[in-house]
């Protein structure tokens, strides 16, 4: 039986994640221009009229893009990959079920407020910026109901081993259990954060909060959501884009000692981004510094497998040369340039990362207009272009439809690209002259003496950049919209497989540690006991919940 048809609960779960992730990203993407133009000196805000400030479009676009486009999407994406790697169904398809509903419970309660400008506090929402309770509730909920997927997905590889005792695991499975095992480790800060914290400070159950161990709690997620974004951008790199560009993985070990090597050092890193913070040492700030460039060291492993698998493609097409076989890979396809465009985009992003993990240069773009555009070149790009050019092969796979127009397709991703370049250019050299993020710039374009004069040209990019990436996101929805409702029907032969690749090393001729579990969980354990540990006993011990809430807006 073919997997579609033998997988159609998980392929209806996967249709309603994939579904909100691209709501999600549609309502969000809509603020995005708007910000982008408003740096540019032209408001457009009335074309939202009910947005009542920057603020509030801001929280919106960063709460709908950052977290709710790409919880959504991960989770029913590795659980298709999953049982489809696995070739066996969801062990108990109820948490399948109540995970997805309670996410829709989540996303709603969290929305309702922000868009009644009860929630402006952006999608960090440090304290002492207060929201409405509902909206803490709602991230909550949203939260528990992706650790309710991700033990949808333990529960199946567990069972899966039953059945295939001293057997390693299929890559794509070991992939997409890892990204979810790193999940439930490092949302356990949030989560303290909101149940012990946000919540009842937000129902006036205790009179105040203490910003900085909300802050550092947050962090402590914070930044382990960058890899939660990029793990499964990378899965498909590793096993999808070498079947896409007609070769085969390069290596299966490496990409497993990768992926174990995001799970033990993805989340003792948190205080790079509290480099500016008082109440944490400069030694504990350091100490996670040198941990966040070691985890850098498995990315580029990743880089180095996929050029290599890539090399391979490119030779298996007849390519020549030391570099020209690179014209002989597949560029007219759009599920694939989509993601090789994303890749050389974070090659920046990922230069980006080393600066700010940096103490001292770090200093010097710490809350600059730098940091968003790194962001930008990050989860803006490496990963959301990456879910894009997902989105080319598993929607006609998913209707049964062909793709509406792979042109617009090819379009829709040099578009980003460029308009990606142009935009975070812009934000970079900004935040090099000072200009700060999360800030409303357009006043300078107009009386450059409120600021400085060497931005508003730069502040014109990031405008330029803005339009041209809007209109990269309408040529998306176009061609969603076009397939679901105006695509050819496919014959069953027709429709796309899942394109699993393939490798010229396999897992059995590397060691077994790479595929087992309880080492690689320990590492993590204890990397985090002795990061965080000591820092968080002091905090709590010298707890002030004193300061009230604020709403500005």
């Amino acid at each position: 039986m073919p997997a579609r048809e033998k997988f159609a609960f998980e392929r209806k779960i996967t249709s309603v994640h994939i579904g909100f992730a691209m709501f999600a990203l549609f309502l969000g993407t809509l603020y995005g221009p708007l910000q982008a133009l408003e740096h540019a000196g032209v408001n457009l805000y009335f074309l939202a009229p009910w947005t009542q400030t920057y603020y509030q479009g801001l929280t919106l676009h960063g709460v709908l893009n950052a977290l709710i486009f790409t919880t959504f999407f991960i989770c029913g994406f590795l659980t298709y990959v999953t049982v489809n790697s696995l070739d066996r169904h969801t062990r108990f398809p109820i948490l399948d079920i109540v995970g997805v509903v309670l996410m829709i419970i989540g996303l709603v309660m969290a929305a309702i407020p922000i868009l009644l400008n009860m929630a402006t506090v952006l999608y960090t929402f440090y304290p002492p910026l207060m929201a409405h309770p509902t909206f803490y509730i709602g991230a909550t909920l949203f939260v528990v109901g992706s650790w309710v997927v991700g033990y949808s997905l333990f529960f199946t590889l567990y069972a899966w081993y039953q059945e295939h005792p001293n057997q390693r695991a299929p890559l794509p499975a070991f992939m997409a259990v890892i990204t979810m095992a790193m999940w439930q480790i490092a949302t356990l800060g949030l989560a303290i954060e909101e149940l012990a914290l946000l919540i009842p400070w937000s129902l006036g159950l205790i009179s105040g909060i203490d910003p900085q161990l909300a802050r550092t709690l947050f962090w402590y997620t914070g930044h382990p959501l960058v890899y939660f974004w990029l793990l499964p951008a990378y899965l498909s790199w590793y096993v999808m884009v070498p079947k896409l560009a007609g070769g085969k993985l390069f290596s299966d070990p490496m990409a497993r000692l990768s992926f174990v090597l995001f799970l033990v050092l993805s989340t003792p890193v948190g205080f790079h981004h509290q480099i500016t913070d008082p109440g944490i040492s400069v030694g504990w700030k350091l100490f996670h510094g040198a941990l966040t460039l070691g985890v850098a060291f498995p990315s580029l492993l990743t880089a180095y497998n996929l050029w290599a698998s890539l090399h391979i493609a490119g030779r298996m097409n007849g390519g020549k040369g030391a570099l020209t076989w690179i014209l002989s890979l597949p560029w007219g396809k759009p599920e694939l340039t989509a993601q090789l465009l994303a890749a050389i985009i974070f090659i920046f992003g990922g230069i980006g990362g080393v600066i700010n993990a940096s103490y001292n240069v770090n200093l010097v773009v710490h809350n600059t207009a730098w940091v968003s555009g790194h962001f930008h070149l990050t989860v803006g790009s490496a990963v959301a272009l990456t879910f894009v050019g997902i989105v080319y092969w598993l929607l006609p796979h998913l209707t049964g439809r062909a793709l509406f127009s792979r042109h617009i397709a090819l379009a829709q991703a040099w578009t980003w690209f460029f308009g990606m370049i142009i935009f975070s250019r812009g934000m970079h050299l900004m935040g090099l002259l000072g200009a700060p993020r999360r800030t409303e710039l357009g006043a300078s374009i107009k009386s450059a003496a409120m600021t400085n004069p060497d931005w508003n040209v730069l502040l014109l990019m990031v405008g330029l950049g803005g339009t041209i990436l809007f209109i990269s996101y309408i040529l998306i929805y176009v061609n969603v919209i076009g397939t679901i409702f105006f695509g050819r029907k496919l014959a069953p032969n027709e429709i796309p497989t899942i394109p699993f690749a393939d490798a010229v090393t396999h897992a059995e001729q590397g060691p077994m540690l790479l595929s087992q579990w309880k080492p690689w969980l320990a590492g993590a354990a204890f990397l985090i006991v002795v990061s965080y540990g000591p820092v968080l006993i002091e905090m709590v011990r010298t707890i002030e919940l004193t300061s009230p809430g604020f709403k500005p807006w």
